[in-house]
């Protein structure tokens, strides 16, 4: 086939003086419209201050919380008092915040999420004390039963794991929810240094309190030398796919039994760094090698589509372990895959999403 100087002068005709925003396929021009100005200008990335996702910020007060019209509520809870290794998860919401050029359309669920929901950041869960864990949870449940009650979707970005079981009273205190749980580890251990209150045991007390269904849980990418602290997981009836399986199963298996387990019923989807290989994501408190590839944990994210998605968070991101920034990336693209499944779950649609 030789060169078609009709269709370049075509071409020219019609992208010649065009601006970066205007589209002709109205599927990428709804999203252009939302971002370009007529003039063809938008944001710079690296302008403004930063917010999860670069979403509005909203201030909701701490007593008489007004959350108006929001569907969903992005929440950072800096606190890793839970850690059993390497402290700093603290620090995961303001580096997730920082990184810019998240979204904002998804181009494989084809859609853009902060501006398709009413969606806010809202700040940082309001800490009494930043010394005791114990109270922290209790605030934690406190804020997350606010959004709850309100009918609102908790996003939440951590912090260290220890976070999902204060999360999770709140989601699941009417009915015990079921969990998609990507993880390097299962965190249902018990006592350690005579509390159960730590980042290896959120998910064994959300089983006991009665909001956690373990017959709904899968826990995927789990690999590495604490396996003999993980009884709990079988006995309570959690399925769980080891990271060493995932390339036998591949992404579409693994995808196809995850959304077996956890049905129509209420999910929630919690998601630890160190789920991803320590060479995609080095900054986090306890990594293990053979991990998940970001390209895995993408695909495995948007599998999920449809689902019935009630909440979820990010966590145990520690920035100060990695110069590159590529955790905190990873994290935030993350955050963005949940906030774009929550655009096509039940619990969102028919709320004006």
């Amino acid at each position: 086939m030789g060169y078609d100087r009709g269709k370049l002068e075509a071409l020219r005709r019609k992208y010649g003086e065009s601006h970066g925003g205007e589209m002709f396929d109205p599927k990428f021009r709804r999203v252009a419209d939302k971002i370009f100005s007529k003039s063809g200008t938008r944001l710079a990335p690296y302008s403004g201050i930063p917010t999860f996702l670069a979403a509005p910020y909203r201030e909701i007060a701490a007593d008489n919380p007004d959350f108006g019209d929001l569907q969903v509520a992005m929440i950072g809870v800096p606190m890793d008092l839970g850690v059993t290794n390497r402290p700093g998860a603290r620090f995961g919401p303001r580096a997730l915040r920082a990184i810019e050029r998240i979204g904002p359309y998804n181009h494989v669920l084809e859609c853009a999420p902060t501006h398709e929901l009413k969606v806010a950041d809202i700040g940082d869960v309001p800490f009494q004390s930043r010394y005791r864990l114990e109270t922290s949870h209790d605030d934690i449940e406190r804020r997350t039963n606010q959004i709850v009650d309100a009918g609102v979707i908790p996003l939440s970005v951590g912090g260290d794991h220890s976070i999902s079981h204060p999360i999770l009273k709140a989601v699941g205190k009417k009915a015990p929810v079921g969990m998609i749980h990507i993880d390097a580890h299962c965190d249902t251990s018990g006592l350690f240094d005579m509390t159960k209150f730590h980042h290896g045991g959120p998910f064994r007390n959300a089983v006991l309190d009665g909001v956690l269904d373990p017959s709904r849980t899968i826990q995927i990418g789990i690999r590495g030398s604490a396996e003999y602290l993980w009884e709990f997981t079988y006995e309570s009836g959690m399925t769980v796919v080891h990271a060493e399986e995932v390339t036998g199963l591949g992404i579409p298996a693994i995808v196809a039994k995850a959304r077996q387990i956890v049905g129509d019923g209420p999910t929630y989807v919690s998601f630890d760094i160190d789920s991803i290989d320590p060479a995609f994501a080095p900054g986090t408190g306890t990594p293990e090698v053979g991990g998940l590839t970001t390209r895995e944990v993408l695909e495995l994210l948007r599998g999920l589509k449809g689902l019935n998605i009630v909440g979820g968070d990010v966590v145990e991101v520690a920035p100060q372990y990695d110069a590159t920034t590529n955790t905190a990336h990873a994290g935030a693209q993350v955050l963005f895959e949940i906030l774009s499944l929550m655009v096509f779950s039940p619990a969102i649609s028919g709320k004006g999403a």
